[in-house]
């Protein structure tokens, strides 16, 4: 699972997490630091597409007149 979502958010990142001189404790911190980034990223995400999609529901519907 932690390789599936070190590929989704981008190598590069953790390419450079992983070559940078820091403790074991400190690597892990940022690691989930960028975990935690991504998730709150998806969720801003979600919620957008959804307003998005209630806006068009709600004003966008072919009128009942034509």
């Amino acid at each position: 699972m932690r390789n599936e979502i070190e590929v989704k958010i981008g190598s590069t990142i953790y390419e450079r997490i992983n070559a940078s001189r820091m403790s074991p404790a400190e690597r892990q911190v940022a690691i989930n630091a960028m975990h935690d980034a991504e998730w709150i990223v998806d969720a801003v995400v979600w919620v957008t597409k959804r307003i998005e999609q209630l806006g068009a529901r709600l004003f966008l519907k072919p009128s009942p007149r034509h």
